[in-house]
């Protein structure tokens, strides 16, 4: 078992992608305008592994494939108890602020945009969220990406602690 927050190989995990955002990028040159486009996009298996990817290309697809391949190989292990998360966590990157809480069982995904496709791509099924600051898909994401890693369950801690679980809960 791989531990939370740890990088994980994408080799034998069935992933599934989700498109964030994709901008249509404009260099003036000399002989006038020149487009490309920049894609942000999230895989994970919907249980526990997550990952994010940008791409830049001439084409939008291939913009996404590119994005795709750099997600891979930043796959992240999250925690996750009950299908919602094991405690509150603030996050910052950049001008991004995140704030993910745990919620009861069958309240859902409550999060937008970008926040919402990590969340679900990680299998989080019960979460409130919040985006404060900036609204940038790039650092919403990379804030809710830290805020993930950062996540510790009771198990890991007593490990980490060399006590039992009992001892961290009861001092």
């Amino acid at each position: 078992m791989v531990q939370s927050g740890k990088n994980v190989r994408a080799t034998d995990i069935e992933l599934k992608d989700r498109l964030v955002a994709i901008n249509r990028v404009t260099k003036v040159t000399k002989g006038g305008r020149h487009f490309s486009f920049s894609a942000i996009v999230i895989v994970g298996d919907e249980a526990g592994v997550v990952g994010h990817g940008l791409g830049k290309a001439n084409e939008v697809t291939e913009a996404i494939q590119k994005a795709i391949e750099d997600a891979k190989k930043n796959l992240i292990k999250v925690s996750i108890v009950n299908d919602t998360l094991p405690h509150t966590i603030k996050s910052k990157y950049s001008g991004a602020q995140v704030f993910l809480k745990p919620a009861s069982d069958g309240t859902g995904v409550i999060a937008g945009g970008a926040m919402r496709a990590v969340l679900e791509s990680a299998g989080i099924k019960n979460v409130l969220a919040k985006s404060q600051g900036s609204s940038n898909p790039h650092n919403v994401v990379k804030a809710t990406m830290k805020a993930l890693e950062n996540l510790r369950d009771a198990n890991s801690v007593a490990r980490q602690r060399g006590v039992s679980i009992d001892k961290v809960f009861n001092g």
